[in-house]
């Protein structure tokens, strides 16, 4: 028999879909249909292939109200916001590195040495195996897909199995813009298949993003083959409100940085400091502006905050908020105002707490949900110290209305990436990284493709 794997909808707790396991000889042959496409896809000219991709960005536009919906049932994302993901950040990224890929992948010119020519080339690294989540499952996933296909790389997708079709649109879009055959896959697979086809010696490159656990084993498996792996792997990302930032943007911008998505996402803000001089009048107005929030069925174009994926991710959270509750901390959300939030229900309203501290682990430990921590701070030096006190460090907010203090403060901040005045936002042209167990390598920017490529020197002695 089949084994499939079913889609678990956090709507209404029913199986929204199933797709069935690819089977071994599946799996084999379409690493052999990746590794027969890769020299004619590597010789396709670049041109060609960013046409390609540009048709492709558009098939996928054409779906986004689809896309969208299927969002709300697969993960809960509320419908006003799903179609977005498309339209806004999957294009902004897609077409910015089709854009800088003819700069990005020229040769290097090392300079002029007397009878000789001298360059590096980046050559395609071969078959990139991109392993992508749940909760941006389109974001994500483009931050490896399109540069790897743009350096001339085959490239083989696992989603995660809360998004199984996410995959299958990517496969449609790309297919439809005119790909070869074996250049793009998309496979839904155990953790144990995906741990065989990285052992494969077919693959050379693993693009993860998910949990520092997952991360781990990947790191695990890959080392057995010295394949590259790159690694994003979540945060506890802290912002800092400076007693001169403009205060009503601070408190609008942190709202939505904490709670978009049910919280549920990397670069999310899970943690605020808060100068003291300000601190009571930005909790009172945090919570005042939290408390509009509606909670309920994602289909609802009134709603605004969704389910979370699964009740067990909401009831982490939930426990997280008790234990702080129960160590001091003071809850300022009355549940009971949300309708649906209730103890195993994916259904979880936002919650704001006041006098939290280190020792807490909602302030220490990712969230990934609707809570966040306020804490008060005397200065700079306290804000930067206790910014630090983290195993992760994806990005971290700087609310001031001093461009120079902002850049000073970044310097000493452990992070990927450092904003002033923003959060929870990802420029393509920047590099997107992390520090400590945050994950290593990076995707996006002129640097992203650095990842999916390898350099070749040429030194060509054209004298004799």
């Amino acid at each position: 028999m089949t084994q499939s794997i079913q889609i678990i909808s956090p709507v209404d707790g029913k199986v929204y879909a199933q797709r069935p396991i690819a089977s071994d000889a599946g799996i084999e042959a379409a690493l052999e249909r990746a590794t027969a496409a890769k020299e004619p896809w590597r010789r396709t000219p670049l041109a060609e292939r960013a046409k390609i991709l540009t048709r492709a960005v558009a098939a996928m536009n054409a779906m986004k109200a689809t896309m969208g919906e299927e969002l709300a049932w697969q993960m809960g994302r509320p419908v006003r916001y799903g179609a977005n993901e498309i339209a806004r950040g999957f294009t902004e990224r897609a077409e910015y590195m089709t854009a800088i890929a003819p700069d990005a992948l020229r040769d290097v010119d090392v300079g002029p040495k007397d009878g000789f020519k001298r360059f590096i080339r980046r050559d395609p690294v071969g078959t990139v195996f991109v392993l992508a989540p749940w909760n941006y499952p389109y974001l994500t996933a483009v931050n490896s897909i399109w540069p790897a296909l743009l350096a001339g790389d085959t490239v083989i997708l696992k989603h995660s199995s809360k998004t199984l079709l996410v995959g299958e649109h990517f496969q449609h879009a790309l297919a439809k813009a005119g790909l070869p055959p074996g250049v793009f896959q998309n496979l839904v697979l155990t953790h144990e298949q995906t741990d065989r086809i990285i052992l494969s010696g077919k693959i050379n490159h693993v693009a993860f993003t998910g949990s520092v656990i997952g991360g781990r084993e990947v790191s695990r498996v890959a080392a057995a083959r010295f394949v590259s792996v790159g690694l994003e792997l979540g945060g506890k990302d802290p912002a800092y409100v400076r007693a001169d930032a403009n205060f009503d943007d601070a408190v609008e911008n942190l709202v939505d940085g904490a709670f978009f998505n049910s919280g549920q996402s990397c670069c999310g803000v899970e943690r605020i400091y808060v100068d003291q001089a300000i601190y009571p009048k930005f909790l009172e107005a945090f919570c005042a502006l939290t408390e509009n929030y509606a909670l309920g069925n994602p289909l609802d174009p009134e709603t605004t905050l969704g389910p979370m994926v699964t009740a067990k991710a909401a009831d982490f959270v939930r426990e997280q908020i008790s234990n702080a509750v129960r160590a001091g901390a003071k809850a300022h959300i009355d549940a009971k105002n949300f309708r649906r939030d209730a103890a195993g229900s994916p259904y979880l309203a936002p919650q704001v707490l006041s006098n939290v501290s280190h020792k807490m682990a909602v302030m220490r430990e990712e969230s990934f949900g609707p809570v966040i921590g306020i804490m008060p701070v005397a200065n700079d030096a306290e804000a930067v110290r206790l910014m630090n006190d983290s195993n992760l460090g994806l990005t971290a907010s700087i609310w001031t209305s001093d461009a120079a203090m902002a850049e000073t403060l970044g310097d000493q901040i452990e992070t990927g990436t450092v904003y002033m005045n923003r959060c929870d936002y990802l420029d393509p042209a920047l590099a997107w990284t992390g520090v400590k167990e945050t994950g290593r390598g990076v995707t996006l920017s002129k640097l992203g493709f650095e990842a999916v490529t390898r350099v070749k020197s040429f030194h060509l002695k054209q004298k004799i």
